[in-house]
């Protein structure tokens, strides 16, 4: 069996801790390892390969973050985000050219909460037959509670140890929900799929030929790569809707591990430990008679009195504070945002690289100032600017400087300056971290104004 875990998503119900540039998958949210790491982990233990299907805005970090567990990933990066229909059917033919003609493949999000792997993967294995058979398999959540938050999927004859599927449900509003609940043949839907790479391919031509067509101009036997002019044709259309809301030929397995999509606050509350007064308090928080609140704080105090019911979130530029039973409307603020073009829905003020971190401490008309940390043995690109000069302070650790060809050391309390249009690169070959102040001056100060002549992580 192979895997495709997709990680392209932006994760908006989860502003402001999700930003666009760095996604909920890739935040320790309940544990030391994030949702993608988990994810990767977990499905190591039923699939001899995985695919991990992001974006371009998210492969070093996808890559840095699997790499800590000792894996050599694949990873395939779109262009653009074109929703989770095209990422799987060109994610399969990767398999198909690469590994195996025909093999059965698994389709996972890379954001769920499931702690127990053994029921998890013992679920996966005994869907197998379903998918040999050549079923589209989707993985059903038993409804404990009337939730709106998610899809449900109808079944109705039973056949070996699943169901038939009859129909995908949207999002109802509770009375809905309730009688879903009391039908007993609903199922929430996991987001989690399995088929046959020919059943695949056969539905998607007959369901998606758009899809179907454009993925015949892709050959992965040449190239990991997948062209913008290519991959732009595609239709933005989830799986859902291009595939499994249209075939008749969909079986249903019950998952039998735990599921938790921690797509919004509330489902991070409800899997968090409260206190006495059903509090969920992570950060520097100070509360008095608050109940059943989640409180986040990421860089400062947060204070609070007397809340019920309540979400506040608090990141380094933002603050977020709704009911809970709001928490399903975050996204419009993200969407908000995102047509205002306030960058507050794209980046954090610190933002991860492959060689470490920067986080924007100052920024006014014509000047901005970061702390620059660069990991041990890392290095930024060869590069120059356009549009900017940069004055470098070194806080900590030993510095090595590539200026104009030459190489300078610069221990803690020296400075340089990096004048217009030269061509340098800030370098750590040590076995300490280095902080380094960077005050760039000019206009327009923009993350695109970097021209790379040399880079160790291929961002030539």
């Amino acid at each position: 069996m192979y895997g495709i875990i997709l990680a392209g998503g932006s994760g908006s119900r989860l502003w402001p801790l999700s930003r666009e540039l760095y996604p909920k998958q890739l935040h320790h949210l309940n544990s030391d390892k994030s949702l993608l790491q988990s994810t990767f982990e977990r499905l190591k233990g039923c699939t001899s390969e995985i695919i991990n299907m992001t974006n371009t805005k998210h492969s070093s970090n996808v890559k840095i973050q699997l790499e800590e567990l000792g894996a050599s990933p694949v990873i395939l990066s779109e262009p653009v985000s074109k929703n989770t229909a095209p990422a799987i059917v060109l994610a399969a033919k990767y398999i198909t050219q690469k590994y195996e003609k025909d093999p059965v493949i698994i389709a996972v999000p890379s954001d769920l909460l499931i702690e127990d792997t053994e029921k998890f993967i013992s679920t996966v294995k005994k869907s197998e037959k379903f998918a040999e058979q050549g079923y589209i398999v989707t993985f059903g959540i038993e409804p404990s509670y009337p939730e709106t938050g998610y899809g449900y999927i109808n079944t109705s004859e039973k056949i070996d140890d699943g169901f038939k599927v009859k129909e995908f449900v949207e999002k109802p509003d509770v009375e809905t929900a309730k009688e879903f609940i009391k039908a007993k043949t609903y199922f929430w839907n996991s987001g989690i799929f399995m088929f046959k790479a020919s059943t695949l391919f056969n539905e998607t031509a007959k369901h998606a030929p758009e899809i179907s067509e454009i993925a015949k101009e892709f050959d992965f036997s040449k190239s990991d790569e997948i062209p913008f002019i290519n991959f732009d044709k595609m239709p933005n259309i989830s799986f859902d809707y291009a595939i499994m809301e249209k075939s008749d030929n969909i079986a249903l397995v019950k998952l039998e591990s735990d599921w938790k999509d921690l797509g919004s606050w509330q489902s991070i509350y409800d899997v968090s430990e409260k206190d006495k007064n059903g509090n969920v308090f992570v950060g520097h928080v100070l509360d008095k008679n608050s109940k059943n609140s989640f409180v986040y704080a990421s860089s400062k105090l947060v204070t609070t009195i007397g809340l019920e019911d309540t979400i506040i979130v608090e990141t380094e530029d933002a603050v977020l504070a709704c009911k809970k039973d709001q928490a399903q409307n975050v996204k419009q603020i993200y969407e908000t945002l995102k047509k205002q073009n306030d960058n507050t829905h794209l980046v954090h003020k610190t933002v991860y690289r492959p060689w470490g971190f920067y986080t924007v401490i100052a920024q006014g008309e014509g000047f901005l100032t970061k702390i620059i940390h660069v990991n041990k043995g890392q290095k930024l690109s060869v590069q120059s600017h356009n549009f900017r000069s940069e004055h470098w302070v070194v806080l900590s650790g030993t510095a090595k400087v590539v200026l104009d060809g030459k190489e300078l050391i610069l221990p803690p309390g020296h400075s340089i300056d990096i004048p217009l249009k030269a061509i340098h690169s800030l370098q750590n070959p040590y076995e300490e971290a280095v902080e380094v102040i960077e005050v760039q001056k000019g206009n327009p100060l923009i993350e695109e104004d970097i021209i790379r002549y040399e880079d160790m992580y291929g961002r030539v």
